[in-house]
């Protein structure tokens, strides 16, 4: 790919008591290119923040639970209003290194909103968990069914422009925030498209897909968005 833009590309990383895997996350995201780097503490009761700080993040307190809080949060921190805005988890079930290639189809404008998708992944399917497999199997077809837009995967690592994310005026505080986006995105028109990214087990224990009553939560409230948003919108031809 060519030269990154430097100075346009923020690092938004929503953390809870995630102090085993964000060093991890933290030394593997390229170096040079980011502007900046925001490790959003969600309430955690270990040494998360103490650990991200220390490698050079720039860490914010959320007190409000939910994955969704701590993306609000670390969106309302940027010192800055322009450029790229990266979203990935702390728990280093990402690979960080892949930044650069997110990010290329927005540096060549060709699109506005690029998703991370791990089943296009080449070991999509067997670092994910079933429940999460499945959930996003059946997600994904109720998004095409009812906005008309192919999505694989509801994958965390996304890469956005701020002015098209200003534009979705995300609301979300918990699970259903990475859904909402998309669903978001489509009805925006934005440009969009998803390149294969690497996947693996994360480090530690899933807050959300790794208990059956996280699961249940996580899997409800996607659905409830879907048809939330489904109710509001007339359904396009389906997109190829």
């Amino acid at each position: 790919m060519g030269a990154l833009v430097a100075h346009a590309i923020d690092v938004v990383i929503p953390a809870y008591n995630e102090e085993a895997s964000i060093g991890l996350v933290l030394d593997s995201l390229p170096e040079g290119p980011l502007r900046e780097i925001v490790v959003v503490d969600n309430g955690s009761t270990d040494r998360t923040a103490e650990v991200a700080s220390a490698l050079g993040a720039r860490v914010v307190s959320e007190s409000r639970r939910g994955y969704g809080s701590a993306c609000l949060a670390g969106i309302a921190a940027l010192r800055s209003t322009d450029g790229i805005v990266v979203f990935l988890d702390a728990d280093f079930s990402d690979y960080p290194e892949e930044l650069e290639a997110l990010v290329e189809p927005i540096l060549q404008d060709r699109v506005d909103f690029v998703l991370g998708s791990r089943i296009l992944g080449p070991n999509g399917r067997e670092a994910l968990l079933p429940q999460s497999y499945w959930g996003n199997r059946l997600a994904t077809a109720l998004i095409r069914w009812r906005f008309g837009h192919r999505y694989t995967d509801l994958g965390p690592f996304r890469a956005i422009r701020r002015d098209s994310l200003h534009k979705l005026d995300m609301q979300d505080t918990n699970f259903g925030w990475t859904v909402e986006m998309q669903i978001k995105a489509v009805q925006a028109g934005l440009r969009i498209e998803e390149v294969p990214v690497r996947y693996r087990e994360r480090v530690g224990v899933s807050k959300i897909t790794g208990t059956v009553s996280g699961t249940l939560r996580a899997g409800t409230k996607i659905l409830w968005l879907i048809f939330r948003y489904g109710l509001l919108s007339h359904r396009p031809a389906a997109r190829r």
